[in-house]
């Protein structure tokens, strides 16, 4: 078989999508071992990502150049309110479709087109382009962004006119595929046109290089409580510090013998520094390159997710299947609604946000388990395995329907 895979987002550090992407590839070649996969990677800045890690026959790497007129901008508020089409939008479309356009893709059997951010500005760009009738298109994130549980953003006239716009991608692609719950919602927004499959997420560490380890902050307690990433979209962190500042005031051996480090990649950190300045347990620190903040977690005895919250989670959160390989015990402070709570069947492992007696209690549980030495079962089973992968994309690449 003939795989080519257009990717938007290949990058080694600073992004999960880039993380996941890599590791998709790696799994497709551990799939398909004799398959050809050549790769079109249409990138938006300079970066040295690495490629030559990636187990591919062909890779063809192209910088975009994104940086629209200043008269195009000038002009954008006044035109897309009269013509609903934002000129920037269609600049930054015509970029890719310029290079997906001349891509040989009869040779191929299968092609993936996979998003990467926000905008899914590759997935709109290939709309009315032949290929798109061999594509299998992937959706990130949910689109608009409006839809993102936890967003504060509002739905804009003009998302009602990009939500026309995918639609009539949906409608040309050969089929389309996300992350469990996401696949459900965007086959519904989008009017069940076409059945969406679900892949989750995936990682293998085969495809970086983890020498980098200058920043890695050594362990200093027993036990180390480990979270790393960002704050956004109705993550409760709150709670969960509340929660473990309650369990260090109220038990003598939790304050000795552990420590909660938080890796931030937000502005929040300013807060939760100043709330927790006199608090020696809590140690906020700026985030890390994806090498050292692995070696952090992996050296954690507990990790932390945050899903999407507070009511409903609907992507699958890009850590899940690195810590998943990393097989420590993990807690995701989780609402009442995601695939992680669905996928996790011990529940000792989840807790709900907004509630902080049912995190503290769950907090305290995995603290004294690792105390103990306890065995405990894994997190995800074997939902991120290679055998399940293979199942998952030749459901895809065969379009052979599937129940969630």
């Amino acid at each position: 078989m003939k795989f080519l895979i257009i990717e938007q987002d290949l990058r080694i550090s600073g992004s999960s999508q880039g993380i996941i992407s890599r590791s998709f590839l790696s799994k497709l070649r551990t799939s398909f071992p004799d398959s050809r996969i050549d790769v079109v990677y249409l990138k938006q800045s300079e970066s040295n990502d690495q490629l030559e890690l990636l187990p591919v026959d062909d890779i063809q790497e192209k910088l975009l150049n994104l940086k629209y007129p200043f008269f195009t901008k000038l002009i954008n508020r006044l035109y897309w309110r009269i013509f609903h089409v934002s000129l920037i939008d269609e600049f930054v479309h015509k970029q890719y479709a310029n290079e997906i356009s001349q891509i040989n893709f009869e040779k191929y059997d299968h092609i993936f087109i996979r998003s990467g951010g926000l905008k899914h500005e590759m997935l709109l760009a290939s709309e009315g382009l032949p290929i798109l009738r061999k594509g299998i298109i992937n959706f990130h994130e949910p689109f608009p962004t409006f839809w993102c549980s936890g967003a504060n953003d509002s739905l804009q006239n003009l998302d009602l006119f990009r939500i026309k716009k995918m639609l009539k991608v949906v409608e040309q692609s050969k089929t389309c595929m996300a992350t469990r719950f996401l696949a459900k919602d965007m086959q519904f927004l989008y009017g069940t046109r076409k059945y969406f499959y679900s892949l989750p997420h995936q990682f293998c560490n085969k495809v970086f290089d983890f020498s980098d380890t200058k920043q890695v902050r050594p362990n200093t307690k027993k036990i180390t409580i480990a979270y790393h990433g960002a704050l956004q979209f109705g993550r409760d962190i709150d709670n969960l510090l509340i929660a473990y500042k309650e369990l260090v005031n109220e038990n003598q051996w939790i304050k000795e013998n552990s420590e909660f480090v938080l890796r931030l990649k937000s502005n929040e950190i300013y807060r939760i520094e100043k709330e927790y300045k006199d608090f020696q347990n809590i140690v906020p620190l700026h985030g890390l390159n994806f090498s050292n903040s692995y070696y952090e977690q992996a050296a954690a005895d507990l990790n932390i997710i945050l899903e999407n919250g507070p009511v409903y989670c609907s992507v699958l959160v890009g850590k899940a299947p690195m810590l998943a390989l990393i097989n420590k015990p993990i807690l995701t402070i989780s609402p009442i609604e995601s695939e992680i709570r669905e996928v996790v069947k011990n529940d000792m492992y989840i807790a709900t946000c907004g509630n902080k007696e049912e995190i503290k209690s769950k907090l305290e549980n995995l603290i004294l388990a690792i105390k103990e030495e306890k065995k405990l079962p894994s997190v995800f089973s074997d939902y991120f395995s290679d055998e399940n992968f293979k199942r998952d994309i030749e459901n895809i690449i065969y379009q052979k329907k599937s129940i969630y």
